[in-house]
This record gives C-alpha cells, structure tokens and sequence, in this order.
C-alpha cells in the first residue's frame, strides 16, 4: 500500500484528494493536514466523510508526515510548498505538490505572476510537470512532481496536438475559457458568495491570469520555441468544470482530416482524453467528477482558422485526479487505478 500524507486536505481539491484515494485499491490516507482545523475530526468539516474518515487533521509538519508516508501531496496556496520542502525530506518522500511553486522552469518568471520570492529554487530544475499524457515518462522517476493548474490542464490538451504537428501558427493562439466557482478555493472571498456569483458570467484576470505563463511555456515547449498568447478566463455559477474554447489561424494547406488524424495520434490510446465524434462539442455536465478530458475541433474555412474545444472536471483531471494519475506512475501502479470513474450524470 501507498501511504499517502496531504497537507491541505480541508480544501476543496484536498478534499477531492481524500475522496479518490479513499478508493484506491493501493494507498491509504495517513495524515489529513489543515492549518486551519488542527484536532477536528475530518467529517466535522466535510459531512460527506461521515463514518468514512473519523481522524483529526494534523498541521502541516512535513518532516514529521516524512516519516510516516511514501508520498505527500500538498494541496495549498503557492509558497507554502517550496517553503517547507528541503533535500531531506526529499531523501524519504515523493512530494506531489498541487500548487503553481514548481510548475515554472524560469523563476523570475513565477515570481513576476505570483507576486511573492520563490523558496526553494534549487529544486525547480528537477521538478516533474505531471500532465502524464505528455511526460509520462519523465513522471515515472520523479520525486518531486509540479501538479498542473486546472484552466492549464485543459488548455494545454486541447490545443497540444496541433501545435506539436504544427498544424496551426501558435502565435495566434487565443484561449477563452470558463470556470465553476469550486477553482477559486474554499476560502471566504467576497467575489465569491452566492449573491455575488449566481446569475452572473464575469472575466477576471484579463491580461494577468497566473495560468498564463504555464500555457505558454508548455505549448512553447511543443512548439519548439517560446510564445504568447491570450488567455481569458471566466466564473460562472456552477459548483464544477472548465471549458475551454481556443482559436488559431491554420498553417499553409491543413485539412480538417489532418487535424482529426492529430488528435488520433496523441489521444487514441489516452484512457482519459476523449476525441469526441465529428460535429460534437465537449459540455462540462459529461465530465463531472471523472478523470476525463473531452476535446473536439471545428475548422473555420471562411477566416482559415481552426476552434479547439475542451472540457474537464477542474477538481479531477485539473487537481486530485491528475495527481492520484501521476502518483500511481509514480509507484509503478496501473495509470487509471482507482480513477475509473463514470462522469456523474445529472
């Protein structure tokens, strides 16, 4: 069995975390970590967990947890991470950190989007980006793996094929994207009351979402070269999902066949991206609370531009899921263990 420690369990992908790994075949759940209810029993903050999980939440002491656990999953804010993570620790423990603090080669890069000094930079060089259908590999011997953002996640999949094949001029990548208001957290924020959220569609971080360097890096990487791009996100008042719908202008003779081939050649034999039938756009509502990713294109021939479109849980795929994936790669584990979820239908 895999001994799995969280730091951040009482967050919602925390709690997403519990959830999956409570129904790994494989791993168990040792330490349920929260700052903020240290000594509450776990089914005091979740109701759900009711007769399921009946420990207390621990702190955040890394050094203890590794000693108790083969894996540590941190599941807080940027900074924390970086700041409690030391060669050690890491001597002992596989750490799977959900946060953006080692998600970007470049550090001046996290600390002009993230607005704080990075903590542990000698160790961003060896850190895994765990997107499993792109680095599997690499993910296999990692001992410090960088969970993907969830707009990112979806992105990033949705376009990738065609920017790798260069099917499309990247530098004319615009991704439009939408979220349910589960992605900004369970804290209390103004912004987020159901007053504020319901009947409402609003963009926020227009021009300086802190997915956007991520994206860009990861395509470019693709691409072969740096690149920029437009990203737009959105809330909208519904508790799951992201959407993605991402335009580009065709390169000289692509075909819509040769797009169609593309998504075959990436996603095929990928248990969680789904290439859906021809004419059939990606919905949220058929992704929930699955470890799937729906994606699906439409070419333009009238501007010579090609609509990429995605969809995926935000707290599956986009954060618990993916990590339990890239934890069972991790632990020569089968991929899909314990992931094999139906999307909940209504």
């Amino acid at each position: 069995m895999v001994r799995a420690g969280i730091i951040g369990s009482t967050g919602y992908a925390g709690q997403e975390l519990v959830r999956l790994l409570l129904q790994h075949p494989e791993a168990e759940v040792v330490w349920y970590g929260s700052r903020s209810y240290i000594d509450k029993k776990y089914y005091e903050v979740f109701g759900n967990m009711f007769e399921i999980v009946d420990e207390k939440c621990m702190d955040d002491n890394m050094e203890e947890l590794a000693a108790k656990a083969d894996v540590i999953f941190t599941a807080t804010p940027q900074g924390l991470c970086a700041s409690l993570v030391n060669e050690d620790i890491l001597s002992k423990v596989k750490i799977i950190d959900l946060s953006a603090d080692f998600r970007i080669k470049d550090v001046s890069v996290y600390e002009e989007w993230y607005k704080i000094r990075h903590a542990s930079p000698q160790f961003i060089g060896e850190a895994v980006y765990g997107l499993c259908e792109i680095n599997r590999e690499q993910i296999k011997k990692a001992r410090l793996l960088a969970n993907p953002g969830c707009y990112t996640t979806c992105s990033i999949l949705t376009i990738y094929p065609l920017v790798k094949e260069g099917l499309i001029d990247p530098d004319t990548i615009i991704i439009d994207a939408k979220s349910g208001t589960s992605g900004a957290g369970r804290s209390a924020k103004v912004a987020n009351l159901y007053c504020e959220v319901n009947e409402n569609i609003k963009a926020y971080g227009v021009t300086s979402h802190r997915h956007t360097p991520e994206i860009e890096e990861q395509l470019g990487l693709a691409a072969g070269r740096p690149l920029v791009l437009n990203f737009t996100p959105h809330l909208v008042p519904m508790n799951r999902g992201i959407l993605v719908t991402a335009y580009a202008s065709l390169a000289a003779g692509v075909t819509e066949g040769d797009i169609r081939a593309a998504y075959e050649k990436y996603y095929k034999a990928e248990k969680f991206v789904r290439v859906l039938d021809e004419g059939v756009c990606p919905e949220t509502r058929f992704v929930e609370g699955s470890n799937y990713v729906d994606v699906n294109f439409k070419v333009d021939a009238r501007t010579g531009r090609v609509i990429m479109m995605g969809a995926t849980d935000n707290l599956v795929k986009g954060a618990a899921g993916q990590a339990v994936q890239n934890m069972n790669l991790m632990f020569g584990l089968p991929e899909t263990m314990g992931l094999l979820l139906v999307p909940v239908f209504p």
